[in-house]
């Protein structure tokens, strides 16, 4: 049951909690990858999953560290970003990493039109007292993309085994 539960909430949580912080403050911090790295090696042996598996997971992780911390340097997404990105990649493996990088940068291109759309509009009076708001209105900062990141990673995440694992019925009221 505790496994399930931990199955069911913490790399929903973690995620959300990156896109929160990404979209108050612009940052994310690095506890939450390793929150999400550590909550995955837990998990995953918890779960029973084998060692070649492990090692999947980890090269998926990996290899998008890699290409993620390519568009560091380009300064095309942020190091906070670029970590939770191949965090989350941990958890996908290969078997799902596809269609999370591609649910992320949609999500990630229209989150970028959005704001780029609102930043053409002056920022009402009532909300200019919101420092979050007003930095996230100002045309020189960048993309809160650990929504777009968080917002794929939870349209994939049910699609996984880490779901289809979990007994439901334990869940429900009789």
């Amino acid at each position: 049951m505790i496994l399930d539960i931990a199955r069911l909430l913490l790399f929903p949580a973690l995620m959300a909690f990156a896109a929160a912080t990404d979209l108050f403050t612009m940052t994310i911090s690095n506890r939450v990858s390793l929150a999400l790295a550590a909550g995955f090696l837990v998990l995953a042996v918890a779960s029973g999953m084998g060692a070649y598996d492990i090692m999947m997971h980890v090269g998926a992780g990996a290899a998008v560290l890699v290409i993620a911390f390519g568009c560091f340097a380009m300064g095309w997404v942020g190091g906070g970003d670029a970590k939770v990105a191949a965090a989350a990649a941990l958890w996908f493996g290969f078997a799902h990493l596809m269609n999370y990088l591609l649910y992320a940068s949609l999500f990630g291109g229209a989150l970028t039109l959005l704001l780029l759309q609102f930043r053409q509009w002056p920022l009402p009076v009532a909300f200019a007292g919101q420092p979050w708001l007003a930095r996230l209105h100002a045309k020189e900062t960048g993309i809160p993309y650990g929504i777009a990141l968080a917002i794929g990673a939870l349209m994939i995440y049910p699609e996984t085994e880490w779901m289809k694992a979990v007994d439901i019925a334990r869940f429900v009221v009789r």
